[in-house]
Order: structure tokens, then sequence, then C-alpha cells
């Protein structure tokens, strides 16, 4: 399995988000599997925090939360068990964009790196224009940047978070 592992440890930050299902338990239960990930360590793990729906407004509020990962596999090697853990845990992955789900886990950043791939955009596509992403993420990580050395505090502070409360 030849180009899954870097030779380099690599710093990952990856959001988490439930809404259906016991959302406290299928968050811990992700950072858990997220845990048993090979050639990964888990680093950090932010505060749960409730935020309305991001989209269709008739669904249930969603639990938030960010993980920091060390880890040697490549982004895409790490893609596949994010992906895995979801169908693990019940994710049906619907057309409707935005809808409710029992988790998501989305890479936010991974090291400095920029990719764009049919899969996986990084930094997170949309992340600039999600509080409950970055409040979770400052948290863990308040000095975090992007690729471009943009502080994600100051993209944060010009983002509404008063709806984003403690779980």
């Amino acid at each position: 399995m030849s180009g899954l592992a870097n030779t380099r440890t690599s710093r990952v930050y990856l959001a988490l988000g439930s809404n259906l299902a016991d959302p406290l338990q299928q968050v811990r239960s992700a950072l858990d599997a997220l845990a048993a990930i090979p050639q990964t360590r888990r680093a950090a793990v932010s505060s749960f925090y409730r935020t309305p729906p991001y989209g269709p407004p008739d669904q249930p509020d969603y639990l938030n939360a960010a993980v920091a990962l060390d880890t040697r596999l490549s982004p895409e090697a790490l893609l596949d068990h994010t992906q895995r853990i979801e169908l693990e845990q019940g994710r049906v992955r619907k057309a409707e964009r935005w809808g409710p789900r029992t988790l998501d886990l989305d890479i936010m950043l991974f090291d400095d790196r920029e990719l764009r791939t049919p899969r996986l955009t990084v930094p997170h596509y949309d992340m600039l224009n999600r509080a409950f992403m970055l409040v979770p993420l400052l948290e863990i990580a308040p000095q975090a940047r992007l690729p471009d050395g943009r502080a994600l505090a100051a993209i944060a502070r010009q983002l509404d978070c008063t709806a984003i409360l403690p779980w």
C-alpha cells in the first residue's frame, strides 16, 4: 500500500457534526473511531457546541466540535477513513445538501497544504463562512492560519457567532 503514508507527521483539523440518532453519542463514537485510525493520534478535542442548522431550518440543532489529529496518512487516505466512519455510524449521503445527518466529518486543514481534487478540497471549501466550524477549531488552535497566512481568528470575528452555545 505505497502512497498511503507520509514520512512526516501532519497536523490535521477535522470538523464533526451530528443532529440525528443521539448526536452526543454519535460524536463520542466518532472521536473513538478517529483515535483508532492507523498511523494517527488524536491531539486535541474542542468542547461540544449546539448550533442551528446550516441550510434547511426544519431540522434539529447540531452538535459541532473540532478535533486535531497528528497523522502520517495522506489526505486521501485520511478521507477514506473519515468516510468509512461516517458510513459505519449510519450516514446516508442524499441529494439534499445540508440536510440532517447522523455524522459529518470534514477535513478543514491539513498542515499548510492546499488540495483540490474531485474528492477533497483543503482548506475546506466553505469553512470561512461557517462559524460552527471556526469556533470549535479556534478553541483548540487559536493561532490557526490558512495556507496563505490569513489568521482564522480574524475571519471568525467577521461572522455571527451568537447562536453557537455550549452543548
